[in-house]
Parts: C-alpha cells; structure tokens; sequence
C-alpha cells in the first residue's frame, strides 16, 4: 500500500493510489470530449493524431478478434490508454504510478476477468458459453477454473510486480549515480511503462477473444 498522501472521507481514508487513478479518469474523459467535440472532414494536427492513435489500436484489436472488434473496442482501447498514462505519470514529480500498487492492478485483472465471461456470455449465450468448460471431457472442469484465477492472478502480479520493480530501481539508481544518469533512467522508465501497458491490454484483449471465439467454434460444431 502506498503511504504517500490520503484524506479522510467520513470514515473512509482514500489512498494515493485512488486518487491518482480517479485524476487519470478525467483526463482521459476530458481528452475524449475535447478531442471529439468538433470533428471535421478535412482534420487538423490533433484530430489526425487522435485518429491515428485509434486506428492503430483498431488494428491491433481487429488482428486478434477480427470478428468482435467494434464490440471490445471501447473496453480495450480504454484499458490501454489509461494503463499509458497510469504507468508514465510516475514520472511527474510528487507523483507515484498507481499500477505500482497491487490493489490497483488486482482491480484492473479482476475488471479484465470479469469483462472476458460478460463478452462472452453476450456473444454466445450462457449455455453455449459454460459448456466449453466441460469439453474437451468434464473432468477437465476443476482444471478450466483454476485456470481462470491463475491467470488473474499473475496478469496482476506481473504490472505491479514490473512497474515497482522499474520504480525501485530508478530510485536506487538515483541514489548512488546522483543525477548523472537522469536521462538514460528517463527513457527506461518510458519504454518499460509502454511496454507493461501493452502487455497487459494484449493479454487482456486475448482473453477477451478467447472467450468470445472459442465459444462461437463450440456453437457452430
């Protein structure tokens, strides 16, 4: 838990890491309607990058589930563009990245958990999507449930468990190079938090397929 900032609501102490994500929030939802308010034909600088950003990651989308992609779309390119900004604003000073708390990331791995079986289940229906876990033989069943909780489990542990890790070292690093080496930890902890969000939202967006494509494969046999 992080221990930097909180404040008292009531009875309820909000931590660092809750406000820092609930700031990420609006300003992606500010971006979106700043970005999307006035869109033109022939698009300006902004509009072109802003167009350009969701085209790439509709790509990425529609090369995993190119039959889904307008339905997890919203879900996935959410994830990815807060997990950017979540992982990068470590490095505003006074600011700590909240994917460095466990709670956080915990939370992000459940929401991804839970938004797998929703797609699921609305694409395929609830029979045609619990019968995968009984084939290829129901002994299998306790296996496919396991499953679905190791997999939460470390698609959390692996972002806090990167992103502490790039922190720790950053600090250490700092500590004993001073600040003679600011820039080459700069890019570190740039590259590394890119990579850690794209990580986390191509995991996710796999489950998400597989639980939408497997179970249509089912239905058709």
């Amino acid at each position: 838990m992080d221990h930097e900032f909180s404040f008292a609501l009531g009875h309820v102490i909000i931590g660092a890491s809750i406000l820092t994500t609930w700031g990420i929030m609006l300003v992606i939802t500010g971006i979106a309607w700043f970005t999307t308010r006035r869109l033109d034909m022939l698009p300006d600088s902004l509009q072109t990058t802003v167009e350009g950003i969701v085209a790439a990651i509709d790509e990425a989308i529609s090369a995993v589930a190119p039959e889904h992609g307008r339905q997890i779309m919203p879900f996935i390119a959410s994830l990815w563009l807060f997990l950017i900004i979540a992982n990068l604003v470590g490095l505003i000073p006074g600011l700590h990245s909240p994917t460095r708390d466990l709670s956080v990331t915990s939370a992000l791995a459940v929401l991804v958990f839970l938004s797998a079986h929703w797609f699921g289940i609305k694409t395929q229906g609830l029979k045609n999507y619990l019968h995968h876990y009984l084939t290829p033989s129901p002994i299998l069943l306790p296996f496919h449930i396991i499953s679905e909780f190791t997999r939460t489990l470390a698609l959390a542990m692996r972002l806090f468990g990167n992103m502490m890790s790039l922190e720790l070292a950053a600090m250490l690093v700092l500590l004993v190079a001073g600040f003679l080496a600011p820039i080459p930890i700069l890019m570190l902890h740039i590259i590394e938090a890119l990579v850690q969000a794209y990580i986390f939202g191509m995991l996710a967006l796999i489950y998400l397929a597989g639980a939408m494509q497997s179970q249509q494969l089912n239905s058709q046999e």
